[in-house]
């Protein structure tokens, strides 16, 4: 067995094991947070960010989608949908401050009238939002923004608490979160078959994973793991929604069957899945079960869904960590992603 330390000198494993401490930081920087500026008759709001940010856009809509009153969108792209206005509220959200999408969107927001807060570490964008006098969350940098993703997410939802569009609930289960990621962390971070992150990594890290969730649910969750395994263990993975799968891609596990034999499904579930995709998740499983390598089902603990959600996070971040393990790969660099930033930043 190879040992993480020898193949993680950057401590990506620090970075996950240290996820819920990022959620009791994050949560005193957001009582810290003070806006100076009006944002009345907010009708609609949207989150301009990439990777790691724009995951946190998705984990606040998911979070609060029983809560929020008004339109949530994330924008993952360099200008803003054609209906922004002076009543849409943009949060442009990027770690370093210079993710270039983000701030072509924040020029667009500027031209569009919106009102703007940004989420950052510095960079450009800090730079731009004080010279227009604009509100910023200051965030502590030092993480790769896949990690340090409680400092995206959480700070969103104190901002929206303070705009009056959601309740302060999400503090208590926050803390709540934290203290059973403290005590799954512990199992979830130990190299041996007895941590279950560790033996699923075992049976997936040689096959292309599928990730299945529910639509505006798991499925963001699936979108979270697909980046993970990507980044931190440089494997291809991919994911889709149900009920949505079953309407095309369910066809698609014919032809192949050779290739389909590398390929592991993973099926992200929840007790408060809706009761007919809970049917049809059981029901495609037994369609295309003998046609991949293998299936694997993955469900938490946590008292509360926000709990249990966030665990499924966590918990996806640890499988990605001991795939690259496996691999003998270092999960920190992203080479290919500072590849193309250097080739870009020649052309423009």
């Amino acid at each position: 067995m190879i040992d993480h330390h020898t193949i993680d000198p950057e401590n990506m494993h620090k970075s996950i094991f240290e996820f819920p401490d990022h959620i009791i930081e994050a949560l005193e920087l957001g009582n810290k947070i003070t806006l100076h500026n009006n944002y009345e008759n907010i009708k609609n709001i949207v989150v301009a960010g990439m990777g790691g940010s724009a995951i946190g856009g998705d984990l606040v809509k998911l979070l609060i989608k029983n809560e929020l009153k008004v339109p949530f969108v994330i924008s993952r792209n360099y200008s803003l949908p054609n209906w922004v206005n002076q009543n849409t509220l943009v949060i442009c959200s990027s770690y370093s401050g210079n993710t270039e999408e983000t701030l072509s969107c924040f020029d667009d927001s500027l031209n569009k009238s919106a009102k703007i807060v940004g989420i950052s570490t510095g960079g450009k964008l800090t730079e731009l939002l004080m010279k227009n006098k604009l509100d910023v969350i200051t965030i502590p940098s030092g993480l790769q923004p896949r990690a340090a993703l409680a400092l995206s997410f959480v700070p969103m939802l104190y901002l929206l608490n303070k705009l009056g569009f959601i309740s302060s609930n999400f503090i208590k289960e926050l803390n709540t979160t934290a203290d059973l990621l403290k005590i799954f962390r512990d199992k979830y971070c130990d190299q041996n078959d007895q941590n279950p992150s560790y033996a699923i990594a075992k049976k997936i890290y040689k096959t292309i994973p599928i990730i299945y969730g529910e639509n505006e649910y798991t499925g963001i969750i699936a979108v979270r793991w697909k980046g993970q395994l990507s980044e931190n263990a440089k494997m291809l993975a991919f994911c889709n929604d149900l009920p949505e799968m079953n309407h095309n891609e369910i066809v698609g596990w014919g032809n192949n069957k050779n290739l389909m034999k590398k390929m592991s499904v993973i099926w992200l579930q929840d007790p408060e899945d809706h009761p007919k995709v809970i049917a049809r998740q059981s029901t495609t499983k037994d369609i295309i079960g003998k046609i991949a390598s293998n299936h694997e089902t993955i469900s938490l603990e946590g008292n509360t869904q926000f709990n249990r959600l966030l665990h499924l996070v966590h918990y996806g971040d640890w499988v990605s960590y001991w795939c690259a393990v496996l691999h003998q790969t270092d999960p920190t660099p992203v080479t290919k992603i500072d590849q193309l930033k250097r080739i870009l930043s020649k052309i423009s």
